[in-house]
């Protein structure tokens, strides 16, 4: 099981005392609003989503490392963080890196504190070789968030993207272990 501490959090593996939880941040408009396409919309879906999280986490070859972000003090679910596995190499693992917090948080360093760690582990525990990550251009405070971790800018795909109605630009970002190596 994942436990990571930071100095104001706890980012770890789901448990499935976490399921109402876990329910409820996928369901809200606002958390989800830049992530529709993953966003749920009953309980039924958000169930059957979570018994999968939590069923491979159980497998040696586990490819979703998706963890729960709560407040140390106070145990309050922030959101979530986490990657999926997108290929294995003999370099080492790829994987495409997500967050999704509640309003309340967005601004207060919390993603930023938890992407550092999430990143410190998938490099020297998990064998993670490359993440790559990626936002909309308007979505302004989860570029910072990249920024602020150091990852780096790799492309800016113009009318990428249906969202809201209309066509958007999509920026992507990437950190390489060796990049990451060279920071810490």
């Amino acid at each position: 099981m994942i436990y990571l501490e930071t100095e104001r959090l706890i980012i770890r593996d789901y448990t499935k005392n976490d399921a109402e939880e876990y329910s409820r941040l996928m369901a809200d408009e606002q958390v989800m609003y830049y992530l529709q396409d993953i966003r749920h919309h009953s309980r039924q879906e958000s169930e059957e989503d979570f018994k999968k999280i939590l069923l491979d986490m159980q497998k040696e070859d586990r490819h979703r490392y998706f963890l729960h972000m709560q407040k140390k003090a106070t145990k309050e679910q922030i959101g979530s963080i986490g990657y999926t596995v997108t290929n294995i190499t003999p370099v080492g693992k790829m994987v495409h890196l997500g967050y999704f917090t509640y309003p309340k948080f967005w601004g207060c360093g919390y993603v930023t504190e938890a992407l550092k760690k999430v990143m410190e582990f998938a490099f020297l525990t998990d064998g993670v070789y490359r993440i790559t990550t990626g936002c909309l251009k308007e979505n302004r405070g989860s570029e910072r968030v990249m920024q602020k971790c150091g990852l780096i800018k790799e492309a800016e795909h113009v009318d990428y993207e249906w969202h809201d109605g209309k066509m958007k630009t999509r920026m992507e970002y990437r950190m390489l272990k060796r990049d990451w190596e060279s920071m810490a």
